[in-house]
């Protein structure tokens, strides 16, 4: 399912609420409870290197892999897959081709954040397509975080990035009939808006992500959401795991997510159970309208492990383990919605 009609089509949708427990037994020969601890050590070893982003990307997490795979590290993994889904027009949420703000500009945002837990982003640039590349040359070229609009291009311009129209042809024509009804103010339900986060581990065991969008369909000029907002929009912490988010960034960053994501591994839950929690921080807020939005997380431990969760049906994780580039259809939040 396209990921623009797919957080539409959930958005409109009406909205509902919705373990068990295994004891092992050990032997008592001592020498019978040395082999069953070490058969448990060998099971939690991660699987490596390891992808996963948001959505439905396999070039992606391919270009990725493929990276991992010849020896390079996890930060230039999820850089050069996340430029992938940036050069792909016909995406309408990423870099080129992107579904411009109500003024016609299309507007990027992307942050990076290595195992050292150095990060860069960059907001509101335009005119540059790779916003993820910029962002890590902000990361490893400047002695600043984030940089904003036009000193963002003026930076990358600097770094050798060529300037290009980003509205294609196909996004022009979606923003123009658009107009026809719009009105300008934040109608949440019937506007549509995604991202790609990507994290990896690689044959070091070393954790990095990235996270790049063009944003909300048709926003307010200068709007910027959660996603190079780090801590919101994507979270790493090389001794815990990483976590990214994807969806109306305006509630990412009120309860600080893919940190939050992070932070709950950290206490001992594992990915799936971090991602849920997460979520449910957000639906069970009082007055919340979450049948009016969609949020998903994704998240991986230093085990290996991943989970993903929503609160709306359809969103999906793509996972590269083992020579496997598959798609999971994530677990979510509103089950009275499920078809």
């Amino acid at each position: 399912m396209n990921r623009r009609k797919f957080i539409k089509n959930t958005a409109l949708t009406g909205a509902g609420l919705t373990l068990t427990n295994s004891l092992l037994n050990c032997a008592e020969n001592p020498s019978d409870k040395k082999e069953t601890v070490v058969a448990e050590s060998e099971k939690s070893e991660p699987s490596l290197p390891l992808v996963i982003a948001t959505w439905h990307v396999k070039e992606a997490t391919a270009k990725a892999m493929e990276v991992l795979q010849a020896g390079g590290n996890a930060l230039d993994a999820v850089e050069q897959g996340c430029m992938v889904e940036e050069a792909n027009e016909k995406g309408q949420s990423v870099g080129k081709g992107g579904l411009p703000d109500r003024d016609g500009n299309v507007t990027l945002d992307a942050c990076i954040m290595d195992k050292n837990g150095n990060c860069g982003a960059v907001v509101y640039l335009q005119n540059i397509k790779h916003a993820v590349s910029v962002a890590r040359k902000v990361m490893d070229d400047t002695p600043h975080v984030m940089l904003a609009g036009e000193g963002a291009q003026q930076f990358a311009l600097s770094q050798g990035f060529e300037t290009e129209d980003l509205l294609t042809e196909a996004s022009r024509k979606a923003w123009e009939k658009w107009k026809v009804e719009a009105k300008y103010k934040p109608i949440i339900n019937i506007e549509n808006h995604d991202t790609i986060g990507m994290l990896a581990i690689d044959k070091n065991g070393d954790i990095s992500g990235a996270c790049t969008t063009s944003g909300l369909a048709y926003k307010m000029g200068g709007r910027v959401g959660d996603s190079p907002i780090i801590g919101s929009g994507l979270f790493v912490d090389n001794e815990i795991g990483a976590a990214v988010a994807t969806g109306l960034g305006e509630e990412v960053v009120k309860t600080v997510g893919s940190f939050l994501v992070v932070e709950l591994m950290r206490q001992g839950k594992s990915p799936q159970e971090a991602c849920e929690e997460a979520i449910g921080r957000i639906v069970n807020k009082p007055n919340s309208n979450y049948k009016d939005f969609q949020v998903g997380y994704i998240a991986v431990n230093k085990k290996g492990e991943t989970g993903s969760y929503s609160i709306h049906q359809w969103f999906s994780m793509t996972k590269f383990q083992n020579g496997v580039n598959e798609q999971i259809q994530s677990d979510f939040f509103n089950k009275e919605e499920k078809s």
